[in-house]
């Protein structure tokens, strides 16, 4: 019977040898990798320092969803910062990480170059962490990264930003097809924990544009007003009717 627990589906991440596995299937996560190296870096793109590229690779699962910073990463993975770069743009073709770009209009207190990287799988990001059950508080940015593929493959190609702030006021993704009415997405495990002030505050610089939640705990799609500001609450199955072809 296929277990139906969201919380193993996070774990495990969507590959389903490993999904189906009877325990934790810590090896097959290293040979998967061992797997990717040999053939399809290899085939493509003739990589010399295995050491260097596999350390990047563990440090961008390790903060998948955080802030890329080349410099930062160049020392731990005895490379240079200019072959972080080459490194990350060879993940990024080989969609191991999902790289995310600012949503900007160059105002002066906006985020417009640092990129946010997400591993391609939660399995992936679960082994490289060390984890093998989840805590409460690791539900939410495994929730953010399923939901990111989602959106992913139903957008086949559209752009995904984030937005940020220098006062880090931030939200998760952006849909900005048309850029005068960006589309705003919060993600939170349980809806009732969505706090609309960064929201807020996107939309005292961008006006126009709609609204969303998407939240594990939402089985039917509704609207809530947070003051004047309309959002749209969803669950991760409704994302597909939603924002197939919005933003």
């Amino acid at each position: 019977m296929v277990n139906r627990d969201i919380r193993h589906r996070l774990v495990r991440g969507g590959l389903p040898p490993f999904f189906l596995a009877p325990e934790f299937p810590a090896q097959d996560y290293q040979e998967w990798f061992d797997g990717y190296w040999a053939k399809d870096l290899q085939d493509l793109f003739r990589l010399e320092r295995r050491a260097g590229f596999q350390k990047l690779l563990e440090l961008l699962f390790i903060q998948s969803g955080g802030m890329f910073e080349a410099a930062s990463l160049a020392g731990p993975c005895g490379i240079s910062r200019p072959t972080v770069s080459t490194y990350l743009g060879i993940l990024e073709e080989t969609m191991v990480v999902r790289v995310l770009r600012p949503f900007h209009s160059a105002r002066a207190r906006e985020v417009v170059q640092a990129p946010k990287v997400y591993g391609f799988d939660t399995g992936f990001v679960c082994y490289h962490r060390g984890w093998d059950r989840l805590r409460e508080e690791d539900l939410g940015p495994l929730w953010e990264h399923l939901v990111l593929n989602e959106l992913l493959a139903q957008r086949q190609g559209g752009a995904i930003h984030y937005w940020r702030d220098r006062e880090r006021h931030e939200l998760d993704f952006v849909l900005a097809r048309n850029p005068s009415a960006p589309v705003a997405i919060e993600v939170k495990w349980q809806a009732e924990a969505f706090d609309p002030r960064n929201l807020r505050i996107f939309r005292n610089a961008y006006p126009e544009g709609g609204n969303f939640l998407v939240a594990q705990n939402v089985d039917q799609p509704y609207t809530r007003r947070y003051g004047e500001l309309p959002v749209r609450v969803l669950g991760l199955k409704d994302i597909q009717d939603v924002f197939g072809t919005i933003g």
